[in-house]
């Protein structure tokens, strides 16, 4: 494909989930809409070219085993069982889906489908949470991440700022990059 995607890169979209959507709830994202729109430009992309898609959802744990029972205490409103149609997928697919009870997705579910020589290309929410302990446990393994920053959302937009200068600094580990960036790379083999 070409050195900063590399032949079989994979795309993990983190967390695009009901709980993170709707403001209602108290966990939601602005710029959650426009982030999944992208993230949906390049899943399509990625499809298109025979590449994988992994969908991750945050569910709770009903052991809350250590400090996980605090963090329910102070969010106590999501003390759901798993299938709550709360955790649901916004946008159901038949793409792979990986259930974690942990901001990091980056564990066997997820690595597993990765090719160490090719990118692991990031969307999802929230950057200051979920997408940004991903990264951090993904290239700590040794893994070639790609950003989509405004393929991502935070629980504020400068909470989301803040996250991707953070990302930043662990170049060359991770690359940055936007939605029309990555639809170039990706069209750029074809």
């Amino acid at each position: 494909m070409n050195a900063v995607l590399g032949p079989h890169p994979v795309l993990a979209l983190i967390d695009f989930q009901r709980v993170f959507h709707d403001p209602e709830l108290g966990w939601g994202c602005p710029g959650y809409l426009e982030a999944e729109a992208h993230a949906g430009q390049i899943a399509q992309a990625i499809r298109a070219r025979g590449l994988s898609v992994i969908r991750t959802r945050f569910v709770r744990d009903p052991h809350e085993t250590g400090s996980w029972r605090a963090y329910y205490d102070r969010w106590n409103q999501f003390r759901l069982d798993p299938d709550d149609p709360v955790w649901d997928l916004t946008s159901p697919s038949d793409d792979t889906v990986v259930d974690r009870p942990t901001f990091g997705k980056w564990t066997e579910g997820l690595e597993r489908h990765v090719d160490r020589d090719s990118a692991l290309v990031v969307c999802g929410v929230a950057t200051d949470c979920c997408v940004l302990s991903t990264v951090f446990s993904a290239i700590d393994a040794g893994q070639r991440v790609v950003v989509v920053e405004d393929a991502c959302a935070g629980a504020t937009p400068e909470l989301h700022r803040e996250a991707i200068r953070l990302i930043e600094l662990q170049s060359p580990h991770v690359t940055t990059v936007s939605t029309s960036e990555v639809l170039r790379l990706l069209s750029a083999d074809h």
